[in-house]
């Protein structure tokens, strides 16, 4: 067997993928194999400002319903958010709870679909998690120092995203010397406390956070070199929809970004990524299967051209 994080071949295709030291994980009611395996995470966001939707599911029953379409069109995994990620004023934790709390319990009424909850508060996370949300996606790199024992106390995955500045204030000019080692390097700090906190490997997941006070150079740079971080031996999710970074580069607005986040998405798995978190899922699952198929995870799911004595 090679070194933990070292970089494998898949033998049916000769592509260069991550050796995951804890491929197989139970996340909520659902079993995963990212050896084999790519899942895709949808987003909802439940907020009056939201960077994609703008607000469109900020009503409780149309982010109940946006998740459960989620889940019809294929998603595996829901992310509910009540804060943007963008600089702006602060929601206090009690208001984000009443935001993503209902949206929570109604979805895990409905479905055994995975609902990670998009947060960087500790006190919300506890709640989110004793209410069936079986993720805590933190895209503030953990700031709040609870936040490590509510999810080591708990049965929850963390999501550790790279990101540096502090939750919804401004990084102006992001600079990096190397930025897929200084994100990697950063992720395995960030791992190493989780570590001592007492949550263990199976239960983390990282993500390079692209657009995260990066400019689209450090982005285009992270999803080329997105095998260094994958190295690193965890799932790695990438978050890619729409972002900036595919808007800059094809000079597109936010509504005509699909093409870009598929094809973003494609290199990202074919350089190791084992979720992506999406808006449009009927049209990502698609792209992720057949990327599967490709990679030698899964079968077609049928057989019949040129398989007969007559072609098809």
């Amino acid at each position: 067997m090679s070194e933990p994080g070292a970089l494998v071949s898949v033998p049916t295709g000769g592509f260069m993928l991550p050796e995951l030291r804890e491929p197989v994980r139970i996340i909520g009611a659902r079993r995963f194999d990212f050896d084999r395996q790519v899942a895709v995470m949808a987003i909802v966001n439940r907020t009056p400002d939201s960077f994609y939707d703008q607000g469109a599911n900020f009503a409780l029953d149309d982010a109940v319903r946006a998740s459960l379409r989620a889940v019809e069109e294929g998603a595996d995994w829901v992310d509910i958010g009540g804060v943007p990620f963008a600089p702006g004023a602060p929601l206090a934790a009690d208001d984000e709870l009443a935001r993503v709390l209902p949206v929570v319990e109604r979805v895990a009424a409905a479905s055994d679909v995975v609902i990670s909850v998009d947060t960087f508060h500790a006190a919300v996370a506890e709640r989110v998690i004793a209410a069936g949300a079986a993720v805590v996606n933190d895209t503030t790199g953990v700031s709040d120092p609870e936040m490590l024992r509510v999810v080591a106390d708990s049965d929850a995955t963390l999501v550790i995203v790279h990101s540096l500045a502090r939750p919804r204030s401004w990084f102006p000019r992001p600079q990096y010397g190397d930025i897929a080692r200084e994100v990697r390097e950063f992720l395995q700090q960030r791992i190493e406390a989780a570590l001592d906190a007492g949550i263990p490997e199976s239960r983390i997941v990282i993500d390079p956070g692209h657009d995260l006070n990066k400019n689209t150079l450090h982005s285009l740079e992270l999803t080329r070199r997105l095998g260094e971080i994958t190295a690193i031996g965890l799932p790695t999710m990438v978050a890619l929809s729409n972002k900036d970074f595919i808007g800059e580069t094809l000079d597109a607005p936010k509504q005509d970004r699909l093409e870009g986040s598929l094809a973003a998405a494609v290199l990202c798995i074919a350089h190791g990524a084992r979720i992506v978190r999406v808006h449009e899922v009927h049209q990502t699952v698609a792209a992720v299967r057949m990327t599967e198929a490709v990679l030698g995870f899964r079968e077609p799911a049928y057989l019949k051209h040129n398989m007969g004595d007559r072609n098809e």
